[in-house]
């Protein structure tokens, strides 16, 4: 395969970073861009590109030329419906400026500057709003965002369907659910578990007190999640993919698995306080059947060995995360979710 080149917008995030070391180790030139930042990786810095500003996209990308675009950039300051009343019209425009603006900028460079580029923009299972636990999404599940992210995210996948349908560009769709690494920050739900257990194993002494236990979320290994960007942008038409586990475990089974990874009896060190978060009640399960069809895209690791490998990258330290990435949302204490 000839070495492509691709544009990571938000490659300092946790599925930017793992997307970069994935798509320089098939030996593409990668151009990261990140807060008005940029830098072809492992080369050194660009010219600064602001995406929300239509005349610098188009200038980065009539200059880069890229074979694919990757849009992974997301403002969620709030994904349940916790922000203030008093934040939500500014949380609103920055959500527009980030998950919309920026990307129908990307989209209108590839129209008019780089109409063989490939596009794939990251989405979140947020679009459907409450789920059942009894049922999983699809592709064809309508939309119905129940929160600000969400609400731009299905903004953002219609802009995407109306530039392939009207002008025909090549811009892709992943429904992204919770996929988990090292690299979240230390106050996702996922991190905040592994890193007080391992602070407790090693005599600390303290509690950890987590809100509803029994909430249930699809949880996946980032790295795998990862790993189906470029099979979508593989694939001979562009189309929209969820990409997820397909299934359902609550916070009570992460919590447990956390600990007995580190030899501990999780009721010993665990509080419960379901007042702590506002949560929405639902289970947002995903389908993925129609991406494993399409790609044979497979997870790597099950919940089980998902929340194992957490523990042990949480112990070498985040820049090991790399390294194990070569492959074949969870809710957090701010109320965030990964996707």
């Amino acid at each position: 395969m000839s070495r492509l080149r691709a544009i990571v917008v938000g490659h300092r995030g946790q599925d930017g970073r793992l997307l970069v070391d994935r798509l320089r180790e098939r030996g593409d030139r990668v151009l990261g861009i990140d807060r008005d930042v940029s830098e072809v990786v492992g080369e050194g810095p660009g010219e600064p590109v602001t995406v929300a500003d239509v005349d610098s996209v188009a200038v980065a990308v009539e200059t880069f030329k890229p074979d694919e675009i990757y849009y992974l950039a997301a403002h969620h300051r709030s994904s349940q419906g916790t922000a203030r009343a008093d934040a939500l019209g500014e949380d609103l425009r920055e959500g527009l400026r980030v998950n919309v603006d920026g990307l129908v900028n990307f989209l209108e460079a590839l129209r008019s500057r780089a109409p063989e580029a490939r596009l794939f923009y990251a989405s979140s299972s947020l679009i459907f709003g409450k789920g059942g636990a009894d049922e999983r999404q699809d592709e064809e599940t309508p939309w119905t965002p129940m929160c600000e992210y969400g609400l731009m995210k299905a903004l953002g996948m219609q802009a995407c369907r109306l530039y392939r349908e009207r002008c025909g560009v090549y811009a892709a769709c992943g429904i992204l659910y919770n996929h988990e690494s090292a690299y979240r920050p230390p106050d996702f739900l996922s991190q905040k578990v592994v890193l007080a257990a391992r602070r407790i194993r090693d005599g600390c002494g303290e509690k950890l007190t987590l809100g509803d236990l029994d909430a249930v979320t699809d949880w996946s290994y980032a790295p795998d999640v990862v790993d189906a960007f470029p099979r979508i942008l593989s694939l001979d038409r562009p189309a929209d993919f969820v990409v997820a586990s397909g299934e359902g475990h609550t916070v009570r089974e992460f919590v447990e698995a956390v600990f007995t990874h580190v030899g501990l009896d999780w009721r010993d060190h665990v509080e419960q306080a379901p007042g702590l978060l506002y949560r929405v009640r639902s289970a947002r399960i995903g389908n993925p059947r129609r991406l494993r069809e399409a790609t044979g895209w497979r997870r790597s690791l099950t919940f089980e060995e998902m929340v194992r490998r957490l523990v042990d990258d949480a112990a070498e330290g985040r820049d090991s995360v790399s390294s194990k990435c070569e492959l074949a949302c969870a809710v957090g204490e701010r109320g965030e979710v990964g996707h």
